[in-house]
């Protein structure tokens, strides 16, 4: 019999990082532009490959690093997203992060584009431009997804209080901004 190795081939494992910038009016989201194909252009989540033996978390922090300058104090892990086809290059496992800059912290950072992205930008979340892979599906919400655990309850942060109703989009525990209704079409 064959070893399990050899019987069952392997994805590769990606992460992606959701930098969110939450405000009173507008709500934020940090993309890059990819510089290589595939989607050569397109705007998407920073991220990238995981090294062999890498922790997850760590990946995240380095890829983040890399490709925006942004070293995030918190990381909160989301989502696991695996569905055939969300890479062209192959088979990819991305397990999705989130990286909330709280008040003013937005602003006084200047993301710049690494070695890898062509360019680096915070985008409306609620007018984004055409995304990379499935991002615009890693930025959708997901009505009762256990895999969303850390966006609402006792491991969130900002604590159950601003839950479960009126959200917008990525951030369920985030109110939406004043005069907008929270948006289940995220493009």
């Amino acid at each position: 019999m064959l070893p399990a190795s050899e019987r069952y081939e392997r994805p590769s494992l990606t992460v992606d990082i959701v930098v969110f910038a939450p405000s009173e009016d507008r709500h934020r989201v940090l993309l890059v532009q990819r510089r290589n194909p595939p989607f050569e252009g397109r705007w998407a989540l920073p991220g990238g490959f995981v090294d062999p033996h890498e922790p997850l978390e760590h990946a995240a922090r380095r890829e983040l690093l890399e490709e925006t300058g942004i070293e995030p104090v918190h990381l909160e892990q989301l989502h696991t997203f695996g569905d055939p086809g969300r890479d062209p290059r192959g088979w990819t496992i991305s397990v999705a992060y989130l990286a909330v800059l709280e008040g003013g912290a937005a602003q006084s950072i200047q993301p710049r584009a690494g070695d890898d992205p062509a360019g680096v930008g915070w985008f409306d979340l609620l007018a984004l431009p055409p995304l990379a892979f499935d991002h615009a599906a890693i930025l959708a919400p997901r009505e009762g997804s256990a895999g969303h655990r850390g966006l609402k309850g006792d491991r969130n942060p900002a604590g159950p209080k601003l839950a479960p109703q009126g959200l917008c989009p990525v951030l369920r525990h985030r109110p939406c901004p004043p005069g907008q209704a929270p948006h289940s079409d995220v493009r």
